[in-house]
């Protein structure tokens, strides 16, 4: 187990000789896993012709830096509050050191991979190279396997262990696709066709209840989640977005899930009959696809840009496609194996000079099925989008502490270190420092629901911003609760919620209702849009990384959740209780009491 602060990545500048003969180097191991995860069994070695996309980490030489930076302009007690960093600040931050490249570069020359050949991020920090399996076995001194998954047939080419040359190591944070076995999927737990549903609750109080605000709201909330119910539920319906701040929202879709725009029309008309007609800007990034047919329509694509941009209409919408990894067909000539998305999305979305103001996804995997030092990299590309002044807002899962399963006798979470020892399962991205994490609720008023993931992370210690919160959660837990089966130093999670249960959308033409944490992360963050929509109209900066705001004093705005459990791994989970809590984080949204602390600060 390897917990780090990012802030603490060593940086070893190692001199380098104008000419270094690296194939009569030592090969030394750079990185190896015990063996595949769970699920996956190794079949026959991979065909030398067969072509894989590698993508090679060299370090980021002032990263701490930029997470000072990171720091300061997201702490609203800071005198540089708000003071954001630009593409081409970031970028140097970012960059590797000069020898770093040169060596680098010297080593692929050296295997006849010149220049032209290569492909760099914006930054410099990441190069892509696209070479059949013989050659790259050459280069990293290991074999390939196609590996299979018992429970999807799919197949992937990896290996579990590659080595550089000694010399290299410092220069090289990582090489993918190799010992990554992490199967990136939406976070969504149940789709529900209306034929299927009990009749609506209905209420003994002439249609209202009080909601958490103690304002009324409509009964029918209880059973189904519409935009009207949230602006109801979460004191917002006062509120109304403008298209002239130059504030946008954005919405990330992975694994082939398209967002059907008869289907948003539709919903429109339904829940949000002034955004009728209007849409979004569509971004392919690394091929995504942009398929209207009714059959290709993604329910987690239609969730995010129905309620997404219905909750924030008419903020300007931003869509981005990426192209997942292709699953690999032996009986294929030339099939490619490349990374999963969000590396690919990062690269984009870092190279551009202008972002949205706020970006939810509700994708992720097991933290222990992502290589430590992937996990790092792309935790560190989430701080970047943090110092720009974006706020990043992730699903919490939807497997309580690990995998749902509260019976001893049939939980599944077992560790990936040849122990095989059972343990609760953080998720990442949501474990990463540098972003929000959304949990999710049910009914109103409103409880923790059992499948909101939550925990500590395996790899990141708990940052400072959220220290005097856990401690205090951690106090109240009886001596020896839940011992060894997680990390109490790690980073905790979710750091706040929102309705996940019984959301209405539009799915082939037809009125579905959909449960989730992929229901909360784009509910919160439509909230935060609207909030970086109202600095905006008075000439403030956006909010940019929330949590230090959040934990300080943003807490004050929102609902806490006080009851409710999410069981998993042969356990009852951890309960929802005052103040934060690894269910439910620190709440949900009071939108009039967060509206005026943000823009009471700087």
């Amino acid at each position: 187990m390897k917990l780090i602060s990012l802030f603490g990545l060593p940086f070893v500048a190692a001199l380098a000789s104008a000419a270094v003969p690296f194939k009569d180097c030592q090969h030394k191991v750079k990185e190896s896993i015990h063996g595949p995860p769970r699920g996956w069994s190794r079949h026959t070695p991979a065909p030398k012709h067969h072509m894989l996309e590698l993508k090679i980490a060299l370090p980021q030489a002032k990263f701490p830096e930029l997470e000072q930076h990171l720091w300061e302009v997201s702490d609203p007690s800071h005198p540089r509050y708000g003071a954001h960093l630009s593409k081409e600040e970031t970028d140097v931050l970012t960059a590797p050191h000069p020898e770093t490249l040169d060596i680098v570069d010297e080593w692929l020359a050296s295997y006849g991979l010149a220049e032209e050949s290569l492909i760099r991020s914006s930054a410099h920090d990441w190069v892509t190279i696209r070479v059949p399996v013989g050659l790259a076995e050459e280069m990293l001194d290991t074999t390939y396997h196609i590996y299979k998954h018992t429970d999807t047939g799919e197949s992937i080419v990896r290996t579990t262990s590659y080595s550089l040359p000694e010399i290299l190591h410092n220069h090289i944070d990582l090489i993918q696709p190799t010992t990554m076995f992490a199967r990136f999927k939406a976070f969504k737990s149940t789709l529900h066709w209306d034929n299927q549903l009990q009749p609506p609750v209905l209420s003994t109080s002439g249609g209202t209840i009080t909601g958490p605000a103690g304002n009324q709201v409509n009964a029918s909330c209880n059973s189904t989640i519409t935009v009207s119910c949230l602006k109801q539920l979460y004191n917002a319906v006062a509120y109304n977005t403008s298209a002239t701040s130059g504030n946008k929202l954005g919405l990330t879709a992975y694994l082939g899930q398209y967002a059907n725009n008869m289907d948003l029309q539709q919903f429109f008309q339904l829940e949000n009959p002034s955004a009728y007609g209007s849409n979004y800007t569509f971004v392919s990034v690394n091929g995504g696809l942009n398929n209207q047919t009714y059959a290709a329509a993604g329910i987690e694509a239609n969730l995010d840009t129905q309620f997404g941009f219905g909750l924030t209409w008419p903020t300007p919408g931003t869509f981005y496609s990426t192209a997942g990894e292709p699953p690999f067909d032996p009986d294929m000539l030339t099939p490619t194996d490349t990374n999963e998305p969000y590396s690919y999305w990062l690269d984009y979305v870092l190279s551009q000079p202008m972002l949205p103001q706020t970006i939810s996804t509700s994708y992720g995997d097991d933290e222990q099925t992502v290589p430590f030092t992937y996990a790092a990299r792309v935790c560190a590309g989430m701080a970047v989008l943090g110092a720009r002044g974006v706020s990043v807002l992730f699903s919490s899962g939807d497997s309580g502490v690990g995998d749902g399963d509260p019976d001893p006798a049939t939980q599944m979470c077992y560790s990936n270190d040849g122990l095989n020892v059972t343990k609760f399962l953080p998720d990442f991205p949501a474990s990463c420092p540098y972003v929000t994490t959304v949990g999710a609720t049910v009914n109103i008023p409103e409880t923790a629901v059992f499948f909101s993931g939550g925990g500590f992370s395996d790899y990141f210690v708990r940052p400072a911003y959220q220290e005097v919160a856990v401690s205090e959660y951690l106090a109240k837990l009886a001596p020896g609760t839940y011992e060894g089966l997680y990390t109490s130093y790690g980073r905790a999670y979710p750091d706040v919620s929102a309705q996940g249960v019984n959301f209405s959308i539009v799915y082939q033409g037809q009125t579905v209702l959909v449960d989730g944490t992929s229901c909360s992360s784009p509910t919160f963050a439509s909230f935060v849009s609207m909030l970086n929509d109202a600095r905006l109209n008075v000439g403030k900066t956006p909010l940019g990384f929330l949590n230090p705001f959040l934990y300080s004093t943003g807490y004050t705005g929102l609902n806490d959740i006080t009851a409710g459990n999410n069981p998993g791994c042969g356990t009852q989970g951890f309960n929802a209780t005052t103040g934060w809590d690894p269910v439910s984080g620190l709440g949900t949204p009071n939108f009039e009491k967060l509206e005026a602390l943000v823009l009471s600060m700087a």
